[in-house]
């Protein structure tokens, strides 16, 4: 599918790169900019078959801005506004995601952290650099956590801080799990979400979203600090090419991602 331009954003090429070592490092591959998606440029532009030629790991959504899609060793699931998850086919199509090659991750234990915030500041102590990327896969026993989806869109497409005003949430209680997802630097404002954006799915593959805040009894961390950033530009979409993107939409992004309305 010849619909992108590849642009190397960040290309670092490393001998040695710190926890995640291998002959070929690892690159975060990202569809489109985080504030073509806060305008409405729902419209799939890019194959799930295509994506995970990109990945095994990552968290994006769906045409229509229908739900949260999460990528978890390989496979694609899809959380739609009723908080399910579904298996997303190959010939599906998506408006925007962020996928890495997660392979050799530095791996701890973490107990007994109530909160998200406390969470923030933990991995602070672990990660001290806030100018690289963090790909994390965290597998846990949360005492509660709590998630959010979007419903799917219809032409003309709102705003999503409008969609948002009114997304489904779900608390789930003692459910064991994944988070999937990245710290992200401050630099990548306009393009990704800086800070951290996490998506959750359960053990069983059954409930799951967007991750507005959690309580974790127990988990294994997995992460991999990332040199590598590539971002795919849609090349016909008329969404994106008529999207106005010079405006500072940091504020948008916060109402969108917080659980603090």
């Amino acid at each position: 599918m010849k619909k992108f331009l590849m642009m190397n954003v960040v290309c670092v090429a490393l001998m040695m790169i710190c926890g995640c070592a291998s002959t070929r490092h690892s690159a975060v591959t990202q569809v489109s900019t985080i504030d073509a998606l806060l305008v409405g440029a729902y419209d799939g532009v890019i194959s799930v078959n295509e994506l995970k030629q990109h990945g095994n790991l990552g968290i994006g959504t769906v045409h229509q801005l229908d739900g949260e899609l999460i990528m978890l060793d390989g496979e694609v699931y899809h959380v739609k506004s009723d908080g399910l998850v579904y298996v997303v086919p190959d010939q599906a199509v998506i408006p925007f995601a962020s996928v890495v090659d997660f392979r050799n991750p530095v791996k701890f234990p973490l107990k007994n952290i109530s909160d998200f915030n406390t969470f923030i500041e933990r991995m602070k102590l672990e990660f001290p650099n806030p100018n690289t990327i963090m790909a994390f896969r965290i597998h846990g026993k949360f005492r509660m956590v709590k998630t959010r989806s979007v419903p799917k869109q219809e032409k003309p497409y709102r705003a999503l801080a409008e969609v948002t005003k009114t997304q489904p949430e779900f608390l789930l209680k003692d459910v064991d799990g994944f988070l999937v997802g990245f710290r992200l630097p401050a630099y990548v404002k306009g393009i990704n979400v800086p800070g951290w954006h996490l998506h959750f799915i359960d053990d069983n593959k059954k409930v799951g979203g967007h991750v507005l805040a959690f309580d974790l009894e127990a988990a294994d961390i997995e992460a991999c600090e990332i040199f590598d950033f590539r971002l795919m530009l849609p090349r016909n979409s008329e969404q994106f090419q008529n999207a106005d993107l010079s405006v500072d939409r940091s504020k948008e992004l916060h109402k969108v991602e917080s659980d603090r309305k």
